[in-house]
Order: structure tokens, then C-alpha cells, then sequence
């Protein structure tokens, strides 16, 4: 634990900002997003948590920017997982791409999922309406990357059916990593009893099968295959 003494600076509190934000997402590799309390969050940044909420007005604010960041970061990792489309390809080829570089990128990275399936039942609970705006105006523009990235690997979606299209994958995905990474009460039900193995849900065969459902549905289907 590191004691800070008051920070008086804008640099010392944009500092300060960093190491809580950086604190916040270590916790987050060892925890999921239901564990990382305000107490310990302050315990480990060695502040009060009074002078941790100078800095963010809520627990939920701290992982609301946490999760803007790690969005950022996935989306670029998806426009340099799906690269140039290639006309020569067939459009089920292309959507094929198109699923294993969402579903690959995603695995890789646990901590946006979590943080994913948390958001509206959770992380947007407890937040000032300036909170919000600073979530939702960065959440916009990586929709509008997203868009992009996607629509330069499927131009036959359109502007309209691929926001259709990641609004609605958006959602899978944290359903999805929810129920596939349950509670130790019931990863023991599982093993306790093999039976259960036909409902038990895995996160990267269950999130494609559900994509590819997704996306066939969108695309044109007066488009050759």
C-alpha cells in the first residue's frame, strides 16, 4: 500500500486520478467486478475513502472509466484483427472473419467482459449525471469505430444493420460471460454433477453460435453466397 500525501497540483491530482484508475483494474485481474469494493480499493491506493470519492464520485465511476478504456483498447484490437476486407471472399467468409475476430479479441480480454456484464445492472447505478455523459459520449465513439470496423468487412450490412448488429452482440456478449462464468456455488453443481453439462454454458462456442445466428439474420439475402 502507498501513502500519498495531499495532492495540490492538477498534475498531482491527475496522478492520483491514474494510480486509483490503475489500482482499480490490477483488482479487476485477481476479482471479479462484484468483489472490488470502495474499501479496498482505497485500502490498496492508501487513501481514505472519503478522499478516494474527491476523485471519482463512486465506486461504479471508477469502473464505468476503467471499462471506456478497455473498450477503446478492444476496438482497435478488432479493426487489427479484421483488416482489409477481401472482395475476392464470399460474404459467409468475410461474416465468418468477421465472428472469430470479435469472439477471439473478446477472450482475450476478461476484464471488459466482466465489466460489460455489469454496466446496466450494476456500473450505472450509482453515478452522477456528469458520470454519464463522460461513459456515454466515449461509448458513442467507439460505436462509431465499431461501425466502421465492421462495415469494412461487410459492406452489404449498411451503416444501419451493422449498428443493429453490435448493439445487439454487445448484449450477447455480457449475457453470454455471465452465465458462463457462474459462481463457485454453482461451478460445484457442475462438477458435482456431470449431468448438468448439456446447460452448463461456455463463453467462445456459445457467443459464436449466437453471432453467427445474429449476423446471417442481418445480412441481405439476396446477396450470392
Amino acid at each position: 500500500m502507498t501513502t500519498f500525501q495531499r495532492a495540490r497540483s492538477a498534475e498531482q491530482r491527475a496522478e492520483r486520478r491514474r494510480a486509483i484508475l490503475a489500482t482499480a483494474a490490477t483488482m479487476l485481474t485477481e476479482m471479479p467486478v462484484a468483489d472490488v469494493s470502495l474499501n479496498e480499493l482505497s485500502r490498496r491506493v492508501g487513501l481514505a475513502k472519503s478522499n478516494v470519492l474527491n476523485y471519482f464520485d463512486s465506486r461504479e465511476a471508477v469502473l464505468l472509466e476503467l471499462s471506456s478504456s478497455e473498450l477503446a483498447a478492444w476496438v482497435k484490437d478488432l479493426d487489427d484483427a479484421v483488416g482489409d476486407a477481401l472482395p475476392e471472399l464470399s460474404i459467409d467468409d468475410r461474416a465468418e472473419q468477421l465472428i472469430t475476430a470479435i469472439v477471439g479479441t473478446l477472450s482475450e480480454r476478461p476484464v471488459l467482459c466482466d465489466l460489460i456484464s455489469a454496466q446496466a445492472g450494476v456500473l450505472e447505478r450509482n453515478i452522477t449525471t456528469e458520470t454519464a455523459l463522460t461513459f456515454k459520449r466515449a461509448a458513442a465513439t467507439a460505436y462509431e469505430d465499431m461501425i466502421a470496423a465492421v462495415v469494412g468487412v461487410l459492406p452489404e450490412l449498411g451503416r444501419d444493420g451493422a449498428g443493429q448488429f453490435i448493439a445487439t452482440a454487445s448484449l450477447l456478449a455480457g449475457a453470454i460471460w455471465s452465465h458462463s462464468h457462474p459462481v463457485p456455488a454453482i461451478l460445484a453443481a457442475y462438477e458435482a454433477d456431470p449431468s448438468l453439462g448439456a446447460i452448463r454454458m461456455r463463453f467462445e462456442p456459445a457467443l459464436t453460435d449466437s453471432l453467427r445466428t445474429l449476423l446471417y439474420g442481418a445480412l441481405p439475402r439476396d446477396q450470392g453466397r
